[in-house]
């Protein structure tokens, strides 16, 4: 049996590997961690209306039926081309027949990594709990505190990027400290808690078009949202973000303005774009190999008007049904499949309580509508039905009551400005 190796359990990889099925192939599935997570609701675990078991699932329960699929969790560091072996740590080589990258993204701080230790972003549940922690710690030494100036830093909280995540992010820490939370301390108000969102475009959401963009930044606005456009940081430390040569006093600051790819194209010392990207063909083969493909966060894959397709996740789902489907074909002698096409599926953004904005094709939406929709679609995005019935379930429990259950600190000590 040809042996396929997966590297990345997100949603290319393990679409991939679903899809392989009964393919008559051995399947190796590597990840760093033992789960499937489901991305665009971790900002819902940061801000605590979802727990982490809501948003990520055990890569091995998920498989436990496909006898054909083995669960390895080690983390990467190289592939040896000419041996068609995959690098492990602890020296531990897979060989391969054909390697499918599916290692997805991590941050970019455009050349200033000093600044990840102040500000993190949020690509793990590890990020999503981090950054609960910080949020509540924040809270918890504000109601302590007596010095006005350090009350004041802790209740000060910036996301940088206005991006979906960012206005997510954004939008939502203001409808919990300034709408949810405030009856539940008695010496501050959390309601004058300053949120910002800082984005260095002239405008938020810029892959929408710019009406939507505009009703965006208006719904930030009276929620409570500090919308600093067309401005850039110039420096992040203990306790401050610096915009331009303004200095904000800051408890939290989290980074939600840019990714760059996993190192797979140094691994395999092939072209990149500027952001680490390997550039592929429609056929989704690296170039100079026709045993290795790579799909999702990992790869730019020419789509229309010279725009390369999207880093989000119903891209990723495409890109791994794809590479099945020609893996398939070649283990039982058919010719490849018709180039990779991708079908763009629209834009969404949440933008908190009742305000969202859609785009899908030529329809418009925003308010609670949209909102409505961006519910429905994320829902159904979801792994498996009992997923789908426990976020339901809790967004609508939010939604009744105005309560965020995800409230638990799990550990204790250090202040959030350090």
């Amino acid at each position: 049996m040809k042996h396929v190796v997966v590297v990345g359990g997100g949603f290319g990889g393990y679409q991939a590997v679903s899809d392989l099925k009964g393919a008559g192939v051995r399947i190796t599935l590597i990840d760093q961690r033992n789960h499937h997570l489901f991305q665009p609701l971790l900002y819902q675990v940061a801000s605590t209306i979802l727990s982490s078991a809501e948003v990520a699932w055990p890569l091995r329960l998920m498989l436990r039926g496909r006898e054909d699929v083995t669960v390895m969790m080690a983390k990467v560091e190289g592939v040896d081309t000419a041996a068609r072996e995959v690098l492990v740590e602890d020296g531990q080589r897979i060989g391969y027949d054909y390697l499918i990258l599916a290692t997805g993204a991590q941050h970019s701080y455009f050349g200033n990594d000093q600044w990840a230790g102040f500000a993190p972003g949020l690509k793990t549940v590890d990020d999503a709990i981090a950054l609960r922690r910080k949020i509540l710690t924040s809270l918890e030494l504000a109601e302590k505190e007596t010095d006005e100036a350090r009350r004041a830093q802790l209740l000060t909280f910036a996301v940088i990027g206005g991006g979906p995540t960012g206005v997510e992010l954004s939008g939502i820490i203001a409808d919990l400290t300034k709408r949810t939370i405030w009856r539940d301390f008695r010496n501050i108000d959390t309601r004058k808690a300053r949120v910002l969102l800082i984005e260095g475009a002239k405008r938020v959401l810029g892959a929408f078009p710019e009406d939507l963009s505009e009703y965006t930044r208006g719904a930030l606005e009276r929620r409570g949202v500090e919308v600093m456009l067309g401005r850039n940081v110039s420096d992040i430390g203990a306790g401050f973000v610096k915009v331009g040569d303004e200095e904000i006093p800051c408890g939290t600051v989290v980074w939600a303005a840019g990714v760059a790819a996993s190192p797979a194209a140094k691994w395999l010392g092939v072209e990149a774009d500027r952001a680490g990207r390997i550039k592929l063909g429609r056929d989704l083969l690296v170039p100079g190999y026709d045993d290795i493909f790579a799909v999702g966060d990992t790869v730019a894959v020419e789509w229309t008007d010279g725009k390369t397709v999207p880093g989000i996740a119903p891209a990723a789902k495409q890109m791994g049904s794809h590479v099945a489907k020609t893996i398939y074909a070649r283990v039982v002698g058919k010719p490849d499949p018709a180039p990779f096409t991708y079908r763009h599926q629209g834009d969404l953004a949440t933008i908190g309580r009742f305000a969202a904005v859609v785009k899908m094709g030529r329809v418009k939406m925003k308010g609670w509508l949209a909102w409505w929709v961006w519910g429905i679609a994320h829902i159904f995005f979801l792994i498996d039905t009992q997923s789908r019935i426990v976020v339901a379930w809790n967004w609508l429990w939010t939604l009744m009551s105005g309560r965020h259950a995800a409230r638990i600190i799990t550990r204790t000590g250090g202040d959030p400005r350090a």
